[in-house]
């Protein structure tokens, strides 16, 4: 650790109510996903990403966050201070930072998701996805992931035969961890970002699943629209244009009597992705609004 290269970390000084959708902001810019944290005296969040040194322009990547924030000021949430931060941080320093800000999370009496240094016990019968903070990550914390969690253990239990299970934009693995840990297979997962990959594949091996996950870089917007399987749960944590943009290559993969999990979209853009899907034959089956968040599951009419 000692020898490691540092790291870069971009920060948003924003509000409370900004805070989710400044690191959506944030890892669309850059690529992974973004840590927060609330500071009480100062009435702010700080909203993170750290990603290592190379081919960076500090002068562009400012210019582009400065115009997000722009964006999200328009879509009605109040920005609050807004600064803009770029530094150079020491690894070490950030990843014992995390130490302070990352908690276990209980899905039920289902799922348990902690970092390793936890020494929370799961309850009986419980499965345990351990997780640590990467340079790309879901933690399970923000409340899209929190739902895909949500329905990926409500379906589970639910059913009789161990479903399929296909993660679009996988980040950490998270979700095709804690599939493969409920006992769904196959389970398929991939994402665009090469390190997001890297660091899905060692978490899976962290959880011993990494023979019972597919996992591979892959975009989106150009997978074949007629694709060689389909699955019974289909989860999508994306930004709302994507979703919309790609809905029929996402669409086809669902199996038919299959589910849709459509997360990490702005509650104010929710509709026209309800829309959007409704074109495709799909109707909405149950939503979650928290914060500014929406997120939904999709079955076929």
């Amino acid at each position: 650790m000692k020898n490691a290269k540092p790291l870069w970390r971009i920060s948003v000084v924003t509000s409370l109510e900004a805070e989710d959708a400044a690191g959506e902001m944030l890892a669309s810019i850059l690529g992974g996903a973004a840590t927060s944290y609330y500071a009480l005296d100062q009435q702010a969040s700080l909203v993170s990403i750290f990603i290592e040194q190379g081919s960076f322009s500090p002068t562009g990547v400012r210019r582009e966050i400065s115009a997000g924030l722009k964006r999200i000021a328009a879509c009605g949430l109040e920005i609050g201070v807004g600064k803009i931060e770029i530094a150079r941080v020491k690894r070490e320093d950030w990843a014992e930072s995390w130490k302070r800000h990352f908690h276990p999370i209980e899905i039920g009496k289902t799922l348990l998701v902690k970092p390793s240094w936890s020494k929370k016990r799961p309850a009986k019968n419980q499965a345990v996805v351990i997780l640590d903070p990467g340079l790309s990550f879901g933690t399970g914390q923000h409340p899209t992931t929190s739902f895909c969690l949500n329905e990926i253990t409500r379906i589970r239990q639910n059913g009789t035969q161990p479903p399929s299970f296909l993660d679009i934009g996988t980040g950490s693995g998270i979700l095709a961890i804690a599939a493969a840990k409920l006992g769904y297979q196959p389970v398929h997962a991939f994402d665009f970002d090469p390190e997001s990959v890297r660091v899905a594949g060692e978490n899976l091996r962290k959880n011993q699943v990494a023979d019972q996950v597919r996992l591979s870089c892959g975009d989106v917007t150009k997978l074949p629209l007629r694709p060689a399987r389909q699955f019974d749960l289909v989860c999508a944590n994306l930004i709302s244009n994507l979703l919309i943009a790609e809905r029929r290559r996402i669409v086809n993969r669902v199996s038919c009597g299959g589910r849709l999990v459509l997360a990490g979209i702005l509650a104010a853009e929710f509709i026209e992705v309800e829309r959007a899907f409704a074109d495709m034959k799909l109707k909405l089956a149950g939503r979650r609004v928290e914060n500014e968040w929406c997120s939904g599951s999709f079955c076929f009419i």
